[in-house]
């Protein structure tokens, strides 16, 4: 059951115009009981003007009395036909005094996250796929003029919504790596311990002492 509009103020009204019990009043008004007890008690929302949950469409009068005959009884509150419907998670809103801060928004992410996908990105940020490709190709019309800065800074994002998306893309480049067989951690361990090519052809390329002193003799 949602919660009433306005539950303490009702819960002020139940206390003074009904007998409904402490329970009864808290679990309609989603309430401690503790708190209805201080409303019956003047110590909570002392000098509070009552919301009439009747008058509101929210309760009526039977459900009331209902509910004083049986103590054990819990209050329903009243449906509508039409219910609010819940807003779907749309496009993010940017300010427009923040829109011009985007291009550099997008360059630090692709600079600094290159692990992510221009979907990503573009929840991240609210921007758009065509963009965010001209600025990775290097080929956007004021790229001269973007100096990547942090999108948090920027106040285009949270620092939270940053890291879980950060955290997403490591998860899925961990899984591929996972599926063609091969461990990042043992990628890069084998880089780290594979001779520089410089230093190959110049092992090669040197003499050996035997060699020196064979021609020597």
């Amino acid at each position: 059951m949602s919660q009433p509009l306005m539950p303490l103020a009702t819960a002020v009204w139940l206390v003074d115009n009904t007998s409904l019990t402490f329970r009864q009043i808290s679990e309609f008004c989603e309430l401690h009981v503790l708190e209805v007890q201080g409303i019956a008690d003047e110590t909570v929302a002392v000098n509070m003007v009552g919301q009439d949950p009747i008058a509101n469409g929210q309760l009526t009068w039977d459900e009331i009395e209902r509910c004083q005959k049986d103590a054990g009884a819990s209050l329903k509150k009243l449906t509508h036909d039409v219910e609010a419907v819940a807003r779907t998670k749309g496009p993010r809103y940017t300010p427009v005094s923040k829109r011009q801060d985007k291009p550099d928004a997008i360059a630090w992410l692709v600079r600094n996250h290159p692990e992510l996908s221009d979907l990503q990105i573009s929840r991240l940020v609210g921007t758009t796929k065509p963009t965010i490709k001209a600025i990775r190709e290097r080929t956007h019309w004021n790229m001269a003029n973007i100096r990547p800065q942090d999108p948090v800074g920027l106040g285009l994002c949270r620092q939270s919504e940053l890291d879980e998306v950060v955290k997403k893309a490591a998860e899925k480049k961990a899984r591929e790596a996972a599926k063609a067989g091969i461990s990042p951690d043992v990628a890069e361990g084998e880089a780290d311990t594979a001779p520089a090519p410089e230093e190959a052809s110049s092992d090669a390329a040197a003499p050996s002492d035997d060699g020196a002193e064979s021609a020597l003799d």
